[in-house]
C-alpha cells in the first residue's frame, strides 16, 4: 500500500530591505580596536572606564578577551591600563590618570573630539555656548566637562531654544551632541539661528557622518515598510535616533532589538515588507543573524538599499599603531 506524505508547509513571502549604511561607524571600529590591542600589548586586564560603545555584545565580546569595565577612575589600580570609552570623557578624567601615573589610552572618538575642541575654542573667544544634546548621555557629560561649570548651557527641545535667555544675543556659538535627529536637530537650530542671526555655527556639521547617513538609508526605505527593525542597545542614542527617523518617516511601525533573539514574531505576522538596519555600535553579525532567523521562518528575499559609501578610517593611538593583532 502506498503511503501518502503531506507536503511541506510552505513558509510565508517576507522582503527585506536592508538598510546600507548600518552598524559600525569608524569611530567605533576604532574604539574596540583601542581595546583589543591593548589587552594583546598590555596583557589581562585592561580597564575601560564605561562601556567602550554602547551594545552589549561588543562589551561582552571584550570582557571574554581580558577587558574589565568600570564606572569610574577610582574603581582602576594604579598598574593597569585604563581605557576611555568613544563617547569622551570631562577633561578631569584624563588628568586624574596623569596624576596617579596611569596608562591610559583615549579611544573618544575623533568626530567628539572635534566638538570639544570647537567647545574650547569658542570658550577662548569669551562667547556664550550652547551645547544641543541629550542630558545625561556620556558625550554630553564629556563635552560639558571640558570647560568650567557653567560655561555650556544644554538645549535639549525646541522650547528649551525658545527659553533660551542670552547674556549677549551677538555673542553665542553652538555645539551638538554627534549622535541627535538629524531632522529635530536642525528644528532647533533654526529657532536659535531665527532668535540669534549671529550665533556661530560649527565650521562643519557636528553630528557625525555616520548618524547622517544611517538615518538617511533608513528615510530611504522607510515608507514602503510594514515595520522597521532597528538593531541595537537601548542606551544606544544613535540606535533610538533611528527608530525615531524611520517612524517620522513614514514606518507603519518600527522597533529596536538587541539581537535576532529579542524579535517579536507576532509583530510579524502579516508584514510584507520589513526594514532592517542597525546602530553604528552594533556589529554586523548581529544583523545575519536577524536575517538568518526570519530565512528560518518565512520565505525571504532580501534587497540591498544603499544610499552612500562610507571608507572612512580613523588612526589608532600612537602608543598603538606598532602593536600586532
Amino acid at each position: 500500500m502506498k503511503t501518502e506524505t503531506s507536503p511541506a508547509p510552505t513558509r510565508p513571502p517576507l522582503k527585506v530591505l536592508l538598510a546600507a549604511p548600518r552598524g559600525f561607524c569608524a569611530g567605533v571600529d576604532r574604539a574596540i580596536q583601542i581595546v583589543e590591542q591593548a589587552i594583546v600589548k598590555y596583557g589581562k586586564p585592561v580597564y575601560v572606564r564605561h562601556e567602550i560603545v554602547h551594545n552589549k555584545h561588543v562589551v561582552g565580546r571584550l570582557e571574554e578577551l581580558g577587558a574589565i569595565f568600570v564606572d569610574e577612575l577610582d574603581d582602576c589600580p594604579d598598574d593597569r591600563p585604563v581605557v576611555f570609552s568613544a563617547h569622551g570623557v570631562p577633561k578631569s578624567v584624563p588628568a586624574s590618570a596623569k596624576a596617579r601615573n596611569m596608562i591610559y589610552l583615549d579611544a573618544t572618538c575623533p568626530l567628539v573630539s572635534k566638538v570639544h575642541n570647537e567647545a574650547k575654542r569658542h570658550f577662548e573667544a569669551d562667547k556664550e555656548i550652547v551645547l544641543i544634546g541629550h542630558k545625561g548621555h556620556p558625550e554630553v557629560i564629556g563635552t560639558m566637562g571640558q570647560l568650567n561649570a557653567g560655561a555650556i548651557t544644554l538645549i535639549e527641545t525646541e522650547q528649551d531654544a525658545k527659553n533660551y535667555q542670552a547674556q549677549n544675543p551677538d555673542n553665542i556659538a553652538l555645539v551638538t551632541q554627534t549622535t541627535l535627529s538629524v531632522d529635530d536637530t536642525a528644528n532647533i537650530v533654526a529657532i536659535l539661528t531665527e532668535r540669534f542671526p549671529h550665533i556661530s555655527m560649527p565650521y562643519k556639521e557636528d553630528i557625525c557622518y555616520a548618524t547622517t547617513n544611517r538615518q538617511a538609508a533608513v528615510k530611504a526605505i522607510a515608507k514602503t515598510c510594514d515595520l522597521l527593525m532597528v538593531i541595537g542597545g537601548h542606551n544606544s542614542s544613535n540606535s533610538l535616533r533611528l527608530v525615531e527617523v524611520g517612524k517620522k518617516a513614514g514606518a507603519q511601525e518600527a522597533v529596536l532589538i538587541a539581537s535576532a533573539e529579542n524579535i517579536n514574531w507576532q509583530m510579524i505576522e502579516g508584514v510584507k515588507v520589513l526594514g532592517l538596519s542597525a546602530g553604528a555600535s552594533a556589529p554586523e553579525y548581529l544583523t545575519d543573524g536577524v536575517i538568518k532567523a526570519l530565512q528560518a521562518r518565512y520565505d525571504l528575499s532580501v534587497e540591498h538599499v544603499e544610499v552612500i559609501k562610507e571608507d572612512i578610517v580613523f588612526r589608532l593611538p600612537k602608543m598603538l599603531r606598532d602593536t600586532p593583532l
